[in-house]
């Protein structure tokens, strides 16, 4: 009998923490943005006031699965915009596992061919699924955002790049034009001079200004340039790097410039996930 009662309240328990869950879920009206803690990988995801879903990059491994699960509720299963800027394994290793875990109703990519397994298996995915070809100029649009594209400006699909870095998506989110963040993959300083240029060619580089930053490359030193970030002037910068890398990311130049900018940092290899609940 005592087993039996034991159940029972184990059982409405569990039943209330779902509740709960859902509760929270559906009255949470902020926009969020979450810089997951991967390690020397990237892994971002957004959930707008009306729960749209979004995740860029996957991260190494599949600790991505885990971030997810403490951000969405047990009962959703899909996720609407699916983002990889380039078939690096630190950043596309945790989206093959998503794709069997989770429904993506979108999947963004170059389409570009990596050369290990698992940006080779990636391929096969998106291909079997079906995918929008990344490239400058294109917009993604829903009622309380869109994503722009602004890099790679020419197609790449099914093309061998010796550098993948070098083809980083780097894409500009929007959310009502009040919170700008600008997401660049590993790009170098060559593929911001070439944004840098296309503003200036259409007089436009106010377009490049943003809220956040997500800095190229882990903290590279050579990306994230004193040019970049003039024309991007941003308020916050996130480093997504893993504790003690063998890379030295980031690097200290990268913190100088970013510091004579007034930039405040935050980085995952000390912060952990870095969060941004902001409110409409």
């Amino acid at each position: 009998m005592m087993k039996k009662s034991l159940l029972i309240i184990v059982f409405l328990c569990v039943i209330n923490f779902f509740s709960w869950q859902m509760l929270f879920y559906f009255k949470d009206d902020n926009l969020r943005v979450v810089f997951f803690d991967v390690g020397q990988g990237d892994a971002i995801f957004i959930r707008t006031p009306q729960k749209h879903h979004i995740l860029i990059d996957g991260g190494p491994g599949n600790v991505v699965l885990e971030k997810l699960n403490r951000e969405l509720p047990f009962f959703y299963n899909s996720i609407d915009l699916l983002i990889l800027t380039h078939p690096h394994d630190d950043h596309v290793s945790g989206l093959i596992e998503v794709l069997d875990r989770y429904k993506v109703k979108e999947i963004v990519s170059t389409g570009v061919l990596g050369e290990s397994t698992i940006s080779k298996k990636w391929n096969e995915l998106i291909n079997e699924k079906g995918y929008k070809e990344s490239r400058a100029g294109q917009k993604i649009f829903a009622n309380d955002f869109y994503i722009s594209t602004l890099y790679p400006i020419e197609s790449l699909k099914q093309e061998k790049v010796k550098d993948l870095n070098a083809i980083s998506v780097i894409s500009l989110f929007n959310f009502k034009d009040k919170y700008r963040f600008l997401f660049t993959g590993d790009a170098y300083t060559a593929q911001e001079k070439e944004l840098i240029s296309q503003c200036e060619e259409a007089n436009n580089c106010d377009n490049l200004a943003v809220d956040v930053l997500k800095v190229g490359h882990h903290g590279s030193k050579i990306s994230t340039s004193e040019n970049f970030l003039e024309k991007v002037m941003p308020k916050v910068a996130v480093i997504m790097v893993g504790a003690d890398n063998r890379y030295g990311h980031p690097h200290h130049e990268v913190i100088e410039r970013l510091e004579n900018f007034n930039v405040n940092v935050m980085r995952t290899d000390r912060d952990g996930d870095v969060v941004f609940n902001l409110s409409e």
